[in-house]
């Protein structure tokens, strides 16, 4: 008897899920100064951090991106503790600081595993525009854990899209870089605990307009 064919392509489906691009700050410059054995030290340092917060608050690690990674979770709290964990995890691991860029929204999953929509192109336009050691989320559909704020908030213009999008900075009660390089690893997984907790109050920025 002849075997069936497996169909390993799979539907495509619309979800919802919330995504986070983070990266090093002047990364090339870096490994250009300081060569590549060192620039290699920074990419273990993120690296070892995002494998350390990511399974804590339950999100995946969507890909590497060279000096970056994607993350991918189905609610948003849990992604932005994990973005400002790392964040935090690299003031004190490592000596480039994280930028990054979060959206939320409906997108098309295709075949399992590739995500295709606007929430992508938006957290990875943010994550661009972003300064060093700066956390920028689009507004709409995102829900934030007690202990971040989101300030500044305001439209601004990305590539691409036809309207200006939300975006506030995100913010919360961290060591700075000198405490946190003291303190070392223990003091920012202390910060990881916290903001690990479980979420009491939802808080909703701003509902997406109807399509």
């Amino acid at each position: 008897m002849k075997a069936t064919p497996l169909d390993v392509t799979g539907p495509s489906v619309r979800v919802t899920r919330t995504f986070a691009f983070l990266d090093l700050c002047g990364f090339t410059d870096f490994v250009d100064r300081r060569g590549d054995d060192e620039g290699v030290d920074e990419l273990r340092a993120l690296r070892s951090t995002v494998r350390d917060v990511a399974p804590l608050c339950g999100v995946r690690v969507d890909k590497w991106l060279g000096d970056g990674v994607m993350l991918v979770g189905v609610e948003s709290e849990p992604l932005v503790t994990a973005a400002m964990a790392i964040a935090a995890g690299q003031t004190a691991r490592g000596r480039l600081a994280v930028r990054g860029g979060i959206a939320s929204g409906a997108v098309i999953l295709v075949e399992g595993d590739e995500y295709v929509g606007r929430a992508v192109n938006i957290a990875a336009r943010l994550c661009d525009r972003a300064d060093a050691g700066e956390i920028l989320a689009a507004t709409w559909d995102l829900r934030l854990p007690d202990d971040v704020e989101a300030v500044g908030e305001r439209a601004i213009p990305l590539k691409g899209l036809s309207e200006e999008v939300p975006v506030a900075v995100l913010g919360v009660g961290t060591l700075d870089r000198r405490s946190a390089l003291a303190a070392g690893a223990g003091a920012w997984m202390t910060l990881v605990e916290g903001l690990t907790r479980p979420v009491r109050h939802l808080r909703p920025l701003r509902p997406r307009p109807p399509d």
